[in-house]
């Protein structure tokens, strides 16, 4: 799009019109031509004609003024044109976005869902194989994004990088397919279609890098900052979206578990295929009304920042007596709290022996985008605490409701892993009581659009997530005790009398958290990095529950090794009447605890990087 844009915007003149109010060429207006004109006319009529000019000058501003304010800064539309505020983004455009989003996780969820099953079986895996290669995809798919949001931050823009990614995650669930249609079409060796399975699964993977963090950014640049009305839409836009992405999660774990388990996996891998081009159709149907960034000829943000961290440390050993007087400057000409936070960054706008050259010093401006790269790395840290509790959700919560009773009337029981939709569930219906009615009520006591800071939501979610680790341990303790009065505990495979309902509350609780912290880190990651970057920190939003779940995997190998061998049962048995899954829940909440305090430490430490809904 940059290349196509920069043409056009250089020919407009900022914050000039023409007679009818609309943005102006440089090559047809003004200039000597239209200055020739007022002179020759000035000095003819100069005594009699003076105060009419300036009626009219005062008439044209006030026609002026509200069509200026219709036009949307540092946005454009898809012919690299200024865009109208009543024509472009704002809901219209973003409700394609989030139709876009639910269409995509109703594929990823159809797939993930019941990936071990499909592993365990048609291929025919074992167990401990099957865990490891879904732990790798998952992974995969949760880093990966990082690497799309550089190329769309870098090179080929959102709009670009979403529609390629789409046609890779298209093409992966077509081979997906395929490679399950294979044993019905063909009794060739199984290699074959354990490869083709393998080599599709790891093509969504890569599209879903491309296409995640360039989506969610993408539809929140539909609302302008700048403007009061829409600053609060924005606040909101992160709401309906997790509200969108939860709702597709919880029906896609019912309906496609079932037509997988029942029908076709070939049918239930296909379905995903073919919901995906639709989220591509309807993607590409709103093209004309998204609002683009414009992004004209600078350099690349990793470029700018990255050059800032050169320049500061090639200036790191320069004496403060040779550079006392300019540092001085420099800071005079950064804001108060700039200059004081992160001061080793402020040796970046020094010149090196006392060289002027423009290549060798950094702007202010590169310095404070670096700047603000560097606060998010304590806050990103240390919400990794939150995304551990979040990877026990679809594990060991299952494992736990597996060994309970799950009669929901003779002759059908509810599976284990279904309970996960209460996850979802409580998010859709938590989501709109927080956006109606909380936000409304905590705006008028705080005065702030959002109602609370971003960084309050964040530390409101992972206070309850930690209550919900203590609430799993004390159920957990309470399923053992059932197991040993009724002698149960050597007796693994009968059910022990317990409702599987017991489970509930951990997952409700789990669900509310996700509408405080993980709702509030998407918006805290868009809204906080440099404009150009906003890709890039939703990638890094996507890459802490990525993160947390290997952090999870390394504490149970360490647990398992330490607690099991020479006999002993480990936390993590596999019989769970043995286990002692309330022990491990509490090692959690004591680790979100150590990290929470940590969180709490930076957050009050925390500057905004620029005025905001927090």
């Amino acid at each position: 799009m940059a290349t196509i844009q920069t043409p056009l915007l250089l020919e407009t003149v900022g914050g000039a019109v023409d007679y009818k109010g609309r943005p102006v060429l440089r090559s047809n207006s003004g200039g000597w031509r239209s200055a020739s004109f007022i002179i020759g006319k000035n000095s003819r009529h100069s005594s009699t004609k003076r105060p009419t000019n300036q009626i009219l000058d005062c008439k044209m501003a006030t026609i002026q003024t509200p069509l200026l304010l219709e036009t949307v800064g540092g946005a454009v539309d898809y012919k690299g044109r200024p865009v109208l505020r009543s024509n472009s983004g704002g809901w219209r455009s973003a409700s394609f976005i989030i139709g876009v989003e639910v269409a995509e996780r109703f594929a990823f969820y159809g797939i993930s869902c019941n990936l071990i099953i499909y592993l365990t079986g048609p291929l025919g895996q074992s167990t401990a194989t099957a865990a490891e290669n879904v732990n790798a995809w998952t992974g995969m798919a949760a880093l990966l994004p990082l690497l799309g949001a550089f190329v769309a931050d870098s090179f080929l823009g959102r709009y670009r990088t979403i529609v390629i990614a789409s046609l890779i995650y298209i093409l992966g669930l077509c081979l997906l397919t395929l490679s399950a249609m294979l044993p019905s079409l063909s009794t060739s060796s199984n290699q074959v279609q354990v490869s083709l399975f393998f080599v599709s699964l790891y093509l969504v993977a890569i599209g879903e890098g491309g296409h995640k963090p360039c989506v969610q950014a993408f539809g929140a640049d539909q609302f302008d900052g700048q403007d009061p009305e829409e600053c609060r839409a924005k606040s909101s836009f992160f709401n309906w979206w997790y509200f969108g992405v939860s709702a597709a999660a919880a029906v896609t774990i019912m309906i496609m578990s079932y037509i997988q388990d029942n029908l076709s996996w070939g049918l239930g891998f296909g379905i995903p295929c073919i919901v995906m081009v639709f989220a591509l159709v309807v993607f590409l149907v709103g093209t004309r009304t998204y609002r683009y960034s414009d992004k004209g000829k600078e350099k690349s943000p990793f470029l700018r920042i990255g050059r800032v961290f050169v320049a500061a440390l090639r200036n790191w050993r320069t004496t403060p007596s040779a550079v006392a007087t300019e540092e001085e400057e420099v800071c005079r000409a950064l804001p108060h709290h700039s200059s004081q936070q992160f001061k080793f960054l402020n040796k970046a706008l020094l010149s090196p022996n006392a060289s002027k050259e423009e290549a060798e010093v950094c702007t202010v401006n590169e310095v404070e985008e670096a700047k603000a790269a560097l606060r998010l790395v304590p806050i990103w840290a240390t919400s990794l605490g939150y995304s551990i509790v979040f990877a026990q959700t679809s594990t060991f919560f299952t494992k736990q409701g597996a060994t309970m009773d799950r009669t929901i009337f003779p002759g059908f029981d509810v599976p284990a892993a279904a309970l996960q939709c209460f996850i979802g569930f409580t998010i859709v219906l938590f989501i709109p009581l927080y956006d109606c009615i909380f936000v409304p009520i905590a705006r008028a006591f705080t005065r702030k659009p959002s109602g609370i800071t971003m960084l309050q939501r964040i530390g409101t979610g992972m206070v309850i997530s930690i209550i919900s680790m203590v609430v799993a341990a004390l159920i957990e303790m309470k399923r053992l005790k059932t197991a040993q009065e009724y002698g149960l505990v050597d007796t693994p495979d009968v059910t022990i009398p317990m409702s599987i309902w017991w489970l509930v509350p951990q997952y409700t609780l789990c669900g509310i958290g996700d509408v405080f912290t993980m709702v509030g880190l998407q918006e805290f990651f868009y809204d906080q990095v440099p404009i150009e970057f906003r890709s890039v920190g939703l990638a890094l939003y996507l890459c802490i529950f990525g993160v947390g779940s290997f952090i999870s995997s390394f504490l149970v190998s360490i647990i398992e090794g330490a607690t099991g061998g020479d006999g002993r049962d480990s936390w993590f048995a596999d019989n769970l009447n043995k286990a002692h899954l309330d022990y491990f829940y509490l090692v959690l909440a004591g680790i979100s605890v150590v990290a929470f305090a940590a969180y709490l430490y930076f957050a009050k430490s925390y500057i905004y990087s620029r005025q905001s809904t927090s």
